[in-house]
């Protein structure tokens, strides 16, 4: 058994059935204003992607954390895997909402969860850290992982591997 499952199995008792808002994290590949500076992230998903019959984008996704929406559009589900940046999804899109030119960080911002971190709770475990590939989470010693803004991309590789669920993300405001 590895680590982080014998951490899983030890906090699983104890998790909440949290009904959480749900957060849509679209792929990295839009365009988020237009020329004249106005929003336009949710307005092409709706009027492009409900047109888009083959919904490619979440087919070639090999870390299929690209899931497909009620409503037609694509949304990044970081419960499995973590975005690698592949652009196949954009190479994909036949509407161009998703272009490679367009790529960029995932508009997320992550966080540890204090109290539900089991370093903060003084347990060695560096199940975040491990997959991190832009070192982008430090340590204060053993314990008290932090996320740095300035070096994560997003990508969410640390969500599915903590085992008592303490990453967390938002979407970035566009002023931060």
């Amino acid at each position: 058994m590895k680590r982080r499952e014998l951490f899983s199995s030890l906090v699983s008792p104890f998790k909440k059935d949290v009904q959480k808002q749900e957060v849509i994290i679209r792929p990295p590949y839009y365009l988020r204003k237009n020329d004249s500076g106005e929003n336009t992230i949710e307005s092409d998903f709706h009027k492009s992607c409900i047109l888009c019959d083959d919904k490619n984008c979440a087919a070639v996704c090999e870390e299929q954390i690209i899931i497909i929406q009620e409503d037609g559009t694509p949304k990044l589900d970081f419960k499995n895997s973590g975005c690698t940046y592949c652009d196949e999804c954009a190479i994909a899109c036949p509407t161009d909402v998703l272009k490679v030119e367009h790529k960029q960080n995932i508009n997320a911002i992550f966080s540890i969860d204090m109290s539900k971190c089991l370093s903060w709770q003084q347990t060695m475990c560096f199940s975040c850290k491990d997959p991190c590939l832009d070192d982008a989470i430090s340590f204060a010693g053993m314990f008290f992982p932090e996320i740095q803004d300035d070096k994560c991309t997003s990508c969410g590789f640390c969500v599915k591997v903590c085992p008592t669920e303490a990453v967390t993300y938002k979407i970035k405001d566009e002023e931060d």
